[in-house]
């Protein structure tokens, strides 16, 4: 028996959250209406989830020898996710600064900090050999080749910076990867096709399963025999940060419950939908000012 259900692997931040009336220009200034500091970062928001769901987590990630490094951890170990590899190293904790307006849209800059230096070792190849799920996110493209070789089942979300890369440069990942997961702008930055050519040509490809979130629209997935589209209860965001990791979250929850593919697409949607709803990907605040 595997120890995890999921491992995820990817980025780990402490996300400074912004509500902004408007984004600023060149030689401008905002007033911000809210700052929220939680812990985010791809691989971090998918870890909290599918462990709120219920499954055995672990997180594999980079992080600093500071005090940010220290309440990432703490947060983890109190979520019952195993931390064993997430290196503390003498680099600062990986940090984005989120501004989102009025309609839940988002301008962001990061920074990786000790994400950057990640490289994957003995110790974190044995982790994932003993994990049921690798789902990996987006990370430096050589560290996803390499960890892609020892999954037992991939989850890749590459985001739109591995995406942009294109499925040539991809294409060993992609020839290993069961359940991909893209938004429409990736669809189109990773094959250079919209929705649904796009999708299909990543099957053709040899991906497994291709699932596209839509906003509004909900989800839909795309495999050699079938083609499954998923509305989703409409929402106004109040922010999209963490939104698809969330989804993913959901989706692979339904997937190791032995869900059929439509109500795994559903549960995508439902966990979604509950990030919507919320200022920040994460509940861990780490103070508030109003």
């Amino acid at each position: 028996m595997n120890q995890l259900d999921v491992l995820a692997l990817g980025t780990c931040n402490i996300d400074f959250l912004m509500n902004v009336p408007r984004f600023a220009v060149a030689d401008d200034e905002v007033d911000t209406e809210k700052l929220n500091v939680t812990l985010g970062g791809s691989a971090a928001n998918f870890a909290l989830k599918t462990s709120d769901l219920g499954l055995k987590t672990g997180i594999m990630a980079r992080i600093g020898k500071d005090n940010f490094g220290n309440y990432i951890r703490s947060n983890f170990k109190e979520k019952n996710i195993n931390t064993e590899r997430l290196i503390t190293i003498d680099e600062k904790t990986g940090m984005a600064f989120i501004a989102v307006d009025q309609v839940g849209e988002r301008s962001i800059y990061t920074y990786m900090g000790a994400n950057s230096k990640f490289e994957l070792l003995k110790p974190d190849i044995n982790l994932i050999k003993n994990s049921e799920i690798l789902h990996l996110t987006g990370m430096y493209i050589e560290v996803v080749e390499e960890a892609s070789k020892h999954a037992n089942t991939l989850s890749f979300n590459p985001g739109a910076l591995l995406a942009s890369f294109g499925m040539k440069a991809m294409e060993d990942v992609l020839s290993r990867t069961d359940i991909l997961f893209l938004n429409e702008k990736e669809v189109g930055l990773l094959t250079g096709e919209n929705c649904p050519s796009g999708a299909k040509l990543l099957v053709e490809a040899g991906v497994k399963m291709v699932v596209v979130t839509l906003g509004k629209a909900g989800s839909k997935l795309f495999t050699m025999d079938h083609e499954i589209h998923q509305p989703s209860n409409m929402v106004k965001p109040v922010d999209t940060t963490g939104a698809g990791d969330s989804f993913a979250a959901g989706f692979i929850n339904g997937f190791l419950r032995n869900r059929n593919l439509p109500n795994c697409l559903k549960d995508g949607n439902n966990s979604a939908f509950d990030c919507l709803t919320k200022f920040g990907a994460s509940d861990t605040d780490l103070f508030k000012l109003k």
